[in-house]
């Protein structure tokens, strides 16, 4: 199939995946073939949905009864089926709906990726976020096999602190970070199903209804968790206007609020999650992003 995967997915996985990523990038027309002959119907491809995410390529395709649809290609260590049994479990209820799956394929039906949450004026876009986020929050499926909170954010641990070694400038705002950390994973007090990375890129106009979301990296844990990547949308205006930090702190308090999650816990995840993230763009080279995301974080 003669398709170029967008350059934003080629760039995203190589700084994950380094030298195994080019070996997946170049089977990809293979695993479309295997992936549209295990959906069990005949689908052709319509185009290449771009910019696209940073952690699979999605294809944009007609089923044989003439249905759009999505189909989202993944490598393995994203955990495609780790995504599959949690879009299975919500079937469709705030989520994109499941219509088949194959090997490290996932086919979802359609949506509009050129039109996320982000297109919507904030206050608008975090109103519908809100909404958007609550109904995934349900008990997870007997026998699952998803994570912790407390074990994804332990793996974040060591990174965090090469990073502060390597720039001492960081060590204080990381400890700060640590420590929030061990304090909330001492007790925690929800296990619920989680989105994992919610935020208002994640979520696209529907048909079905007007809002679901997408690409989730399912995990178990407190709904506070899931809340915090979402205070720091639309970083880059926060930092840009003299009222960021106060801005910052009233979506703390309105989020919270609105959801009834601890305030202070929110507030103790959005610092974890903000230097985790930010830490991890500097040691790969995205330096802007990095010192933004820590900028946001020294706000806390």
């Amino acid at each position: 199939m003669g398709f170029e995967p967008p350059q934003r997915l080629v760039r995203a996985l190589g700084e994950s995946y380094g030298d195994d990523a080019a070996d997946w990038l170049a089977r990809i027309p293979v695993l479309t073939e295997e992936a549209l002959s295990s959906t069990g119907q005949e689908v052709t491809v319509d185009r290449v949905a771009t910019p696209g995410g940073r952690s699979s390529l999605v294809l944009l395709v007609t089923c044989s009864d003439g249905t759009p649809a999505a189909l989202k290609l993944a490598p393995s260590g994203a955990a495609p089926e780790l995504e599959r049994a949690a879009l299975a479990h919500w079937n469709g209820w705030g989520a994109v709906r499941l219509l088949a799956s194959g090997p490290g394929a996932l086919l979802l039906e359609r949506l509009h990726p050129e039109m996320s949450l982000r297109s919507l004026p904030e206050a608008k876009a975090l109103l519908e976020a809100a909404g958007t986020v609550r109904r995934l929050w349900i008990e997870p499926p007997a026998g699952h096999g998803f994570e912790t909170v407390a074990e994804r954010t332990g793996r974040c641990t060591e990174p965090m602190r090469a990073r502060a070694a390597a720039e001492p400038s960081l060590a204080p705002l990381v400890s700060a970070a640590l420590a929030a950390r061990e304090e909330l994973v001492a007790h925690s007090p929800e296990s619920l199903l989680l989105h994992g990375n919610f935020r208002q890129s994640k979520v696209l106009a529907g048909e079905r209804v007007p809002w679901l979301t997408v690409g989730p990296e399912p995990l178990i844990g407190e709904r506070a968790y899931d809340l915090a990547r979402l205070v720091r949308d639309r970083v880059e205006d926060l930092i840009a206007s003299p009222g960021g930090p106060a801005t910052a702190r009233r979506r703390i308090k309105k989020l919270a609020d609105s959801l009834d999650v601890d305030r202070e816990r929110l507030h103790g995840w959005t610092l974890f999650r903000a230097v985790e993230s930010g830490t991890r763009a500097l040691a790969v080279g995205r330096r802007q992003e990095g010192e933004l995301t820590l900028e946001f974080a020294g706000w806390l």
